[in-house]
């Protein structure tokens, strides 16, 4: 691969793990605003908000091979 590809695939791993990471803050913002609505579900979307949260961090944590 090239210096060039390499550095395009690292930018959009990046990129595409912040988009990951907002909408599971939002995901969960929501979620907790809103337990009175959710009643006992609260739990199971707030487990649901926490995959793409731990999704977004790896890939904003994660190395691209060289």
């Amino acid at each position: 691969m090239s210096a060039t590809e390499t550095l395009w695939i690292k930018i959009a791993e990046k990129s595409f793990g912040l988009l990951l990471l907002g909408l599971s803050l939002l995901m969960i913002y929501f979620t907790v605003t809103s337990t009175n609505v959710l009643n006992a579900y609260s739990g199971f979307f707030a487990f649901l908000s926490v995959i793409p949260l731990i999704a977004g961090v790896l890939l904003i944590i994660a190395k691209p091979p060289e």
